[in-house]
């Protein structure tokens, strides 16, 4: 017998949250639309009066620092836990665009940079939030790579590189919890967005992205909040290991 669904649906009431680079763009949508859903949110980045401004406008706190320090990530995870508790929902959207260049043409230096931000920063995330999630038998990662990260762009290589590893690790991370509670992770590819880093972009560059989504439009960051939201969920727990697109049509594999 189907049992009868029972609303309301996807409410994360009584959660907490952690949402790195939640100071503008796509983390700041991400806070809020969890922050609407019943979510207490930990507005994690490196500006603090960024986050503090995001964190006044959802009821949330403000937490300063970088993703690449782990003394910075305990803070917040232990300022986070004092205030709200232990995080059920880790959003790993801290990241930077990095040059944009031919490879031959990219600074190691640069290249460095862009993988500690984009991955490492993830990675020491992750490493920090999940055994308390495991002791607790219950979490939700999210970590947003890119649909550069599937494709690749010429002009993008340290990001591409950088976001590919970012799927790759969310991939490995999911299989090595799996079936130790209800604990999922999952990554979102996201095509080309109206965020504050396609203002870094040269025109040409983001045109060529434009052109190749079916859609004809650059997504809106609300629009990969809700798919946030879903993962983020006691409705997704069967989902987990996965990257999932967002790109107009662009990908579909």
């Amino acid at each position: 017998m189907v049992e009868q669904p029972r609303g309301p649906f996807f409410s994360l009431d009584g959660k907490v949250a952690l949402v790195t680079g939640a100071g503008r763009g796509l983390g700041e949508a991400i806070a809020y639309r969890l922050a609407a859903s019943g979510t207490k949110v930990g507005v994690f980045d490196l500006d603090g009066e960024k986050a503090a401004d995001v964190a006044r406008n959802c009821s949330g706190i403000a937490l300063q620092g970088s993703v690449t320090n782990e003394e910075d990530i305990e803070r917040a995870l232990r300022y986070l836990q004092e205030q709200f508790g232990p995080p059920h929902i880790v959003v790993n959207n801290a990241g930077i665009l990095g040059q944009v260049a031919p490879c031959w043409e990219v600074d190691a230096a640069e290249m460095r940079h862009v993988l500690d931000v984009n991955l490492m920063g993830t990675f020491l995330v992750c490493r920090a939030v999940l055994p308390g999630m495991l002791a607790r038998q219950y979490g939700r990662i999210v970590n947003i790579a890119s649909i550069a990260g599937k494709e690749g762009n010429s002009q993008l290589v340290p990001y591409s590189v950088s976001k590919a590893a970012v799927i790759a690790l969310t991939k490995s991370i999911a299989k090595s919890v799996a079936g130790q509670g209800d604990v999922t992770i999952n990554s979102i590819s996201p095509a080309l967005l109206e965020t504050p880093m396609l203002e870094e972009m040269p025109a040409e560059t983001a045109q060529s992205m434009l052109d190749k989504a079916p859609l004809g439009r650059a997504g809106t960051i609300e629009e990969v909040a809700a798919l946030v939201h879903y993962l983020a969920s006691n409705e997704s727990s069967y989902t987990t290991g996965q990257c999932f697109d967002i790109s107009g049509g662009r990908a579909s594999y």
